[in-house]
């Protein structure tokens, strides 16, 4: 076990040593100093992992140390120790980030609890992480495995990524490939459920079925509207996981009213799924009540979204809602930074709109651009990409303005993403599209049906049939479809990147948010 060395600065030292000696008897090294001086002197010549500041030293008192501390060794963490209660000292103390504050007179318990917080914090996480995921790892293993209906699995996808987080913040991340093979397992199960249940949940206007993409302003926007202006945000490709990790820098501005999950429509991509949003609609009655709206190139990812605001206009109408509303596409920063510097127009309307395309983007370039594909090699550096920018986003001032107004807000996506792996060979004309998780078009040719969930009648589904043979497959799994031409290369260039347009609890389970500004 690994022994701490703490540096103890109190002008009464000698009336600590039972202290001291308690510690050095639990395994930790204690350097005592009686002056801020000296303190500082120690810190300069030896490496420490913790030091016990008294506040009120003759000299140089123990925030003028700390600041000196904390020029030199900024990581170290510092523990202030005070016979004085007043607030200002407390502040002081705090803002100069110290690590923790204990109050004089002290009992050996109140000094371990300190050294444990801050020194043993990690290994105790971890073990007390692992062990309790082992003992959860059974339980999710059983519901995946057993037959379960959408608002189960909706729970058992928060609960792999509530545990992803977790074991990520463990020292040796022990766990990480117990749980990667457990959500694989559960989205091979996931896939299964979504083939038997997809089209009930679309014919059946009695089946149990999820929140899906067409209903989502209904049901969750719509109600919410009221003579204060409100704001939904859709950040596009934004799984639960980003949500989560995104989360508490914007709960240090709002307090959170609903945090739910509902299901993206098939195909998981942009044109279909955020289309269905915005109209309200099933790709198939998009095609035929909107043809002028509906573009026919399944490639055309961004035509195929030129025409969002028209579609909420037509729901709008739809359900008879007089509703004044903005619609502003981020595709740029300089376009999030426009948009705030014009933010006190918004507060005009009842509904405003903002459709961030960051995220998407992030997750095409990771194909495209050499840095990124290094900035974002795993599951856990995308994370963290996506909150870095995040942090330094447009979007973050956006969110900070409508809380300085005490508004609502709303944040939600179209649908997530998955890390692909394993290729799957197809084949078809020129005229089938080029997504990577799902293909639609006539003839489509490939061998086996391991890891694709295939729709010879689109109709069923609701999605458009260009042609009396059109077909739809989309990769389940960690699949992703390849061509027969210049295969190798195909695969090489596309594995372990992070794709939509299939079928898994990543890409159709996604989260929608309600939160209102704690200034409200």
């Amino acid at each position: 076990m690994q022994r701490y060395n703490i540096l103890w600065a109190d002008d009464e030292i000698d009336l600590l040593k039972p202290h001291i000696l308690f510690l050095k008897d639990r395994g930790y090294d204690v350097t005592p100093v009686t002056s801020g001086a000296d303190a500082i002197e120690a810190v300069e010549q030896k490496p420490f992992d913790l030091v016990f500041l008294d506040e009120n030293m003759p000299g140089m008192t123990g925030l003028e140390t700390l600041s000196y501390i904390k020029g030199s060794r900024p990581a170290l963490p510092v523990v202030m120790i005070t016979k004085n209660e007043e607030e200002h000292i407390m502040e002081e103390a705090i803002g100069a980030k110290i690590a923790d504050y204990l109050i004089k007179p002290l009992n050996p318990n109140q000094i371990l609890i300190s050294v444990k917080k801050l020194l043993d914090n990690r290994r105790l996480v971890s073990e007390r992480t692992n062990l309790h995921y082992q003992q959860d790892f059974r339980n999710i293993s059983m519901k995946v495995n057993d037959w379960i209906d959408h608002h189960e699995w909706a729970e058992i996808y928060k609960k792999l990524v509530y545990w992803e987080l977790e074991i990520e913040g463990t020292e040796n991340k022990s766990m990480a490939e117990v749980l990667e093979m457990q959500k694989v397992e559960a989205n091979a199960n996931f896939a299964r459920f979504v083939a038997e249940n997809y089209s009930e949940w679309l014919n059946n206007p009695e089946a149990d079925r999820p929140l899906m993409s067409h209903q989502l302003l209904a049901n969750k926007v719509f109600p919410a509207l009221n003579d204060s202006p409100a704001f939904l945000i859709i950040i596009d490709n934004l799984r639960f996981d980003q949500w989560k990790i995104i989360e508490r820098d914007i709960l240090g501005y709002f307090n959170l009213m609903e945090e739910t999950a509902y299901y993206s429509i098939l195909p998981t991509t942009t044109a279909y799924a955020r289309n269905a949003i915005f109209s309200g609609e099933l790709p198939l009655a998009m095609s035929r009540k909107y043809p002028q709206l509906w573009v026919h190139d399944d490639d055309s990812e961004e035509g195929k979204n030129n025409n969002e605001e028209a579609f909420l206009k037509e729901n709008l109408k739809k359900h008879r809602l007089n509703v004044k509303t903005s619609y502003h596409k981020i595709i740029h920063a300089n376009q999030g930074k426009q948009l705030n510097d014009n933010f006190n127009n918004l507060l005009n309307n009842q509904l405003n709109v903002v459709v961030y395309n960051f995220v998407d983007m992030l997750s095409h370039a990771r194909t495209d651009i050499r840095m990124i594909k290094e900035l974002a090699a795993d599951e856990a550096a995308y994370r963290s990409l996506t909150k870095s920018w995040f942090l330094h986003s447009p979007l973050f001032d956006l969110l900070r303005l409508i809380a300085d107004k005490g508004l609502r807000v709303m944040i939600t996506t179209d649908h997530g993403t998955y890390r692909v792996k394993r290729p799957f060979k197809i084949a078809g004309d020129r005229n089938v599209n080029t997504n990577l998780r799902y293909k639609q078009g006539k003839n489509l040719g490939y061998h086996g049906t391991d890891g694709i969930f295939e729709v010879r009648k689109p109709e069923e589904l609701h999605l458009p049939k260009p042609n009396v043979s059109t077909s739809y497959v989309f990769a389940t799994d960690d699949t992703f479809f390849a061509y027969p031409n210049n295969y190798n290369h195909y695969v090489k260039y596309y594995r372990d990147t992070f794709q939509h347009g299939g079928v898994s609890l990543e890409e159709m389970i996604i989260p929608f948010i309600s939160l209102i500004s704690k200034r409200a």
